[in-house]
C-alpha cells in the first residue's frame, strides 16, 4: 500500500498567519464545456451554493485549514491557485453542514493536490474526499488527520485527466458516514468508528488548494456547478436515510419499538386545536404557516416514559415548541406537563427589545432549565433535530448531538413543581407566530419518531 508523503496539514495552519488569501473575480461569459461525469443525485432537488459569477456565499477563514490560496472566478467556474510562497487554503461555505448532499465537478491539473472538505471547524476534525492528482496521490481517499479509507484506483481508472469530473458526496450520521461518487462510480464508503473523540458535529464544507508543492506555475483545481442539500442528523444504527430527508427504521430500530408520529402524508394520529387552517402537510412535512390562531397539535395518543427524535428549522422570529406530557383535560401543555422551547434566539431580543431567560432559549426546558450549550442551535432556515428521553422524573434533550441537559426535574425548581404536573399527557407541537414572524410559513417538522420505553415500575418487575 502506497504511502502518502506527510506534509498535508501543518503547511495550512502555517499559511494562514501571511494574511487573507486573494479573491478574485474575472469576467467574461462561461463557454460551452463538456460537462462531467454521469451524476446520481437529482440535480433539481439540490440547492446551488455558487452562482457562476461571484465568490457570494464563500469565505476563506472559519474552518480547521486556513490559508492564503488565490481564488478566483473564471469561465464559470471557481478556480484555486497556490499562493505567495506556494501557500495552500481552503475556500469554505459560509454557512455549517452537518448531514448533506454535495454534488459539483471539478477539474485538476495534473500534477496538484486538492480536495473536497466536510464538516470544517476550528471545534473539531473534519474529513476530506481526497482529488490528489499528482503521481503518488489518491483520489476518493478520505483523509481526517490520518487515513480512514485509501484508493490507489479511482486515480487511474474513473478520473478523467484534463476534464470536468463529476464528484458526489454523501455525509451523514451523529458519527459521520461518507459515501462519494465519482462520475457515477462509488469510490468510497467509510464510517468514523462510533464514539471517536474530537471529530465536529457539524462544520464548513471546504475546497481546497493544498499548497507547499513544486507543482507547475498556474497550476490550479477548478469547481463548478456547486449543489448541496441538507439531510437530518440521525443515529445510523437506528435509521436510514433517503435523498429525500426521510427517515426509515432499520432493523434494530424496528426491534427497539421505533414507530412513526408522523407519516409525511396527513395528520393521522393527530389532533388539532385552534384554526385549523393554522397547519399544512407539505412534502413530507408538517408546516405552520402564519396564518391562523396560536394553538397546537397533539397526539391523539398520551405517552408516559418514551424516546423521541423530530428535526426542524424555523423562520426569522419564530416562536414554537414541543409539548410533552401535555394534560389533555386542559391547562397550558408547558405548565401541566413540559416544554422544550423552540425560537428564533438569534434575533428575537434585539427585534423586541426584550431579554430573553436563560431558560427561554431554543432546547431549554421552558421556565425550568436553560440549555447547557447555547452554541447548538444552526442558523435560521437550517434544519435541527431533537432528540428527548423522558423517563419518570428524569429528562435528558439534545439539540444537533449536543447534550442540552440530563436533569431529575423532581429536583428542579419550578412553578409549579414538576411532581405536581400530570405523569402521562400528549405530545405537541406549538404554533406561535407573532407579528414579526417572516414568510407565510414560519415553522417546518419532519421525521418525528417515537419509541415507548416500559415504566420504571414495569421495568423493575421484569429484572
Amino acid at each position: 500500500m502506497r504511502k502518502r508523503t506527510p506534509f498535508r496539514r501543518p503547511l495550512l495552519v502555517a499559511a494562514a498567519a501571511a494574511g487573507a488569501a486573494a479573491l478574485v473575480i474575472a469576467g467574461g461569459a462561461p463557454p460551452a464545456a463538456a460537462a462531467g461525469g454521469p451524476a446520481r443525485f437529482d440535480a433539481s432537488a439540490l440547492e446551488p451554493l455558487f452562482d457562476g459569477k461571484t465568490l457570494d456565499g464563500f469565505v476563506t477563514r472559519g474552518g480547521r485549514y486556513d490559508g492564503d490560496a488565490v481564488w478566483t472566478v473564471e469561465d464559470g467556474a471557481i478556480v484555486g491557485r497556490e499562493g505567495r510562497d506556494h501557500a495552500g487554503g481552503l475556500l469554505y461555505t459560509e454557512r455549517p453542514y452537518q448531514s448533506f448532499l454535495l454534488s459539483l465537478e471539478a477539474k485538476v491539473d495534473f500534477p496538484f493536490d486538492s480536495g473536497i472538505f466536510l464538516r470544517m471547524s476550528p471545534r473539531g476534525r473534519g474529513a476530506q474526499v481526497t482529488i490528489d492528482n499528482h503521481p503518488t496521490g489518491e483520489i476518493g481517499a478520505i483523509y481526517s488527520d490520518e487515513f480512514l479509507a485509501h484508493n490507489e484506483t479511482a486515480r487511474t481508472k474513473l478520473f478523467r485527466q484534463g476534464e470536468w469530473n463529476r464528484f458526489e458526496v454523501r455525509c451523514t450520521g451523529l458519527d459521520m458516514r461518507i459515501e462519494a461518487w465519482l462520475n457515477g462510480e462509488k469510490i468510497a464508503d467509510t464510517s468514523v468508528p462510533r464514539g471517536s473523540a474530537g471529530f465536529a458535529p457539524a462544520g464548513l464544507i471546504g475546497l481546497q488548494v493544498h499548497g507547499g508543492r513544486d507543482d507547475p506555475e498556474g497550476a490550479a483545481a477548478r469547481f463548478r456547478d456547486i449543489r448541496v442539500k441538507e439531510l437530518p442528523l440521525f443515529d445510523l444504527d437506528l435509521f436510514e436515510c433517503d435523498d429525500a430527508g426521510a427517515l426509515s427504521p432499520t432493523p434494530k430500530a424496528r426491534s427497539e419499538g421505533w414507530t412513526p408520529l408522523f407519516d409525511g402524508k396527513a395528520l393521522a394520529g393527530f389532533e388539532t386545536t385552534g384554526d385549523p387552517d393554522g397547519y399544512r402537510v407539505r412534502d413530507s412535512m408538517l408546516v405552520f404557516p402564519k396564518k391562523g390562531s396560536d394553538a397546537y397539535v397533539r397526539t391523539a395518543e398520551d405517552f408516559r416514559d418514551f424516546s423521541l427524535r423530530l428535526d426542524f428549522k424555523i423562520s426569522r422570529m419564530a416562536n414554537s415548541g414541543l409539548f410533552l406530557r401535555g394534560d389533555r383535560n386542559g391547562g397550558n401543555p408547558a405548565y401541566t406537563g413540559c416544554e422544550v422551547q423552540i425560537l428564533d434566539d438569534f434575533n428575537w431580543e434585539r427585534v423586541t427589545g426584550s431579554k430573553l431567560e436563560p431558560w427561554q432559549f431554543t432546547g431549554s426546558l421552558y421556565a425550568a432549565v436553560p440549555p447547557a450549550d447555547r452554541g447548538a442551535m444552526n442558523p435560521i432556515g437550517m434544519w435541527n433535530t431533537i432528540e428527548v428521553t423522558y423517563r419518570g422524573s428524569r429528562i435528558a434533550t439534545r439539540l444537533n448531538g449536543r447534550l442540552l441537559y440530563d436533569v431529575d426535574t423532581f429536583a428542579v425548581e419550578a412553578s409549579p413543581p414538576f411532581s405536581k404536573r400530570v405523569p402521562r399527557g400528549f405530545i405537541g407541537l406549538q404554533r406561535h407566530a407573532p407579528p414579526e414572524v417572516e414568510g407565510e410559513e414560519y415553522a417546518w417538522f419532519r421525521n418525528i419518531w417515537v419509541k415507548r420505553l416500559p415504566d420504571q415500575k414495569e421495568a423493575k418487575s421484569g429484572e
